[in-house]
């Protein structure tokens, strides 16, 4: 393989086991393997490429849990030999240090990036060669300085027209990536989104409409404003329907893209920054983060600090919990609530339904929140009988809350959704106090009151009230379903 003529390590075989994906390329497919991996949790896309010639395959923004793309490789008979960063993310903690250690892999970003680990930069222009696959980086600097595309040939086919770009958040499938997120690199995101109005004209509309485009999330990522649920798209379509491809001015597009974005989640910054840093695997983190603790052993790092996380659903949780433990619950977008509402140099201990203590923990180190020291040995079932150290709360159906509003002393509504869910649709006399800002706006709050903690499904609401509970407050309810449940019994009632 060679970059610009120069000789780039292959990287040593690859292997683990693991389900198959995906079916090999079909006769009148590229000759090669790309399958593409989406994590709802985090709206995170990555992707494995390999060349049935050689054998030898890619993978881009890989998440840092890497056993899918080992699997696969091993499916296929590939070895894993480079691995393509778009661009440091602020989302998600990478898992090019993982492959590089299990793989040889070679670790390749955009030239404006810098890393403390060994990588390889490749400049605009620059190529990988994997047999009959070609692989161009494109520098398309505007989400973050370093930001690159890298442009997917079948060279037996075509070595002027792309198969395939993988654009990370250079463009999304309907919007493009927010360029407020590192503006502590020394720009503005006026400058950043200007750098983004180059790359797409300069980079991207010259490209064929055929051309596939893979972006690096989805639909809920905080990455950008409007992402469709799409995961890819045609270059074509795009020029016809995404805002930023569409016929504008400088000026025009950096107003447009700099207007109403959204409070970045808390650890964005966090992760940037990590994902140019040495630091250990994520096999390393859960070798000391999987330890079982005793209930004994759990109250005294609670009390010298530690958070404990309980990642039981929200009617467990409710029925009976630690007190001072936070809830947060696979079932939702578990990492992302972790990221905005813990630190990640809290020491943490979880409490996880038994059997899911490692994926509490692994989903915990896809943002790179690895200070893990243990979890319950037996679960909630270790203070089943101990109910000194235990609190509870009630969550009630909409008919049940609706009977309370109508009452002689009826409780507040918190309703912990984004303002603009608020604003879309609220019960009536309900408080908006988005859940980011909880534990600030709690000082407002009424403590004499009942208070009925509501969001959108009640995943969200669950969090809310342990957040309360631990600032002070022991007249709290839930509303088993959220705002959904509310509006579809609201319905109900009026049409009967």
């Amino acid at each position: 393989m060679r970059s610009n003529g120069r000789a780039l390590s292959p990287g040593r075989a690859c292997a683990a086991a693991g389900e198959l994906a995906s079916p090999r390329a079909g006769p009148d497919d590229p000759p090669m393997l790309l399958q593409s991996y989406y994590l709802p949790c985090l709206a995170h896309a990555s992707y494995l490429i390999g060349d049935e010639r050689t054998k030898t395959a890619v993978v881009i923004d890989p998440e840092r849990d890497v056993e899918r793309y080992l699997a696969d490789a091993q499916r296929h008979g590939l070895r894993i030999a480079h691995v393509l960063l778009t661009h440091f993310h602020a989302d998600f903690a990478s898992g090019h240090l993982e492959l590089a250690e299990r793989c040889g892999a070679t670790i390749h970003l955009g030239a404006a990036g810098r890393t403390e680990y060994p990588s390889h930069p490749l400049a605009d222009g620059e190529t990988l060669e994997l047999g009959d696959l070609r692989i161009r980086a494109l520098a398309t600097p505007g989400h973050t300085p370093e930001s690159t595309t890298y442009a997917l040939f079948d060279v037996s086919k075509s070595a002027s027209e792309p198969h395939a770009i993988f654009t990370g958040d250079t463009l999304f499938i309907g919007d493009i990536g927010r360029p407020d997120l590192l503006v502590s690199v020394g720009m503005t995101a006026e400058q950043l989104a200007s750098l983004a109005y180059d790359s797409l004209r300069e980079k991207i509309l010259p490209l064929p409409d055929a051309t596939i485009v893979y972006p690096a999330h989805g639909a809920g990522s905080a990455c950008g404003k409007n992402l469709s649920k799409e995961t890819s798209s045609t270059l074509g379509l795009q020029k016809r329907v995404n805002w930023a491809l569409q016929p504008q001015s400088r000026e025009q597009f950096v107003a447009e893209l700099t207007r109403e974005q959204p409070t970045a989640p808390a650890y964005f910054a966090f992760d940037a920054q990590l994902n140019r840093k040495a630091k250990p695997t994520l096999e390393q983190a859960l070798a000391r983060g999987l330890a079982p603790l005793s209930l004994e052993d759990l109250l005294r790092r609670q009390n010298a600090g530690a958070v404990v996380l309980d990642t039981r659903e929200p009617d467990d949780y409710a029925r009976s919990h630690l007190a001072g433990s936070t809830n947060i619950g696979l079932s939702g977008k578990y990492a992302h609530w972790c990221g905005e509402l813990l630190r990640p140099e809290q020491e943490l201990v979880l409490i996880a339904p038994v059997g899911a203590e490692r994926e509490s923990a692994v989903r915990l180190g896809r943002i790179g929140f690895d200070r893990v020291a243990g979890f319950l040995d037996g679960g909630a079932a270790a203070f089943a009988g101990r109910p000194e150290l235990t609190r509870s709360h009630r969550r009630i159906d909409p008919p049940e809350l609706q009977a309370l509003l109508r009452g002689d002393n009826p409780p507040l509504v918190i309703d912990v959704r984004a303002a603009s869910e608020f604003a879309a649709g609220h019960i009536d006399g309900a408080r908006n106090e988005p859940l980011p800002k909880l534990r600030e706006l709690a000082r407002g709050l009424p403590r004499e009151r009942e208070l009925v903690i509501q969001c959108q499904g009640g995943y969200r609401s669950s969090i809310a009230a342990s957040l309360l509970e631990q600032a002070g407050f022991t007249r709290l309810v839930d509303l088993r379903g959220g705002w959904a449940a509310w509006a579809a019994h609201a319905n109900v009632t009026a049409a009967s």
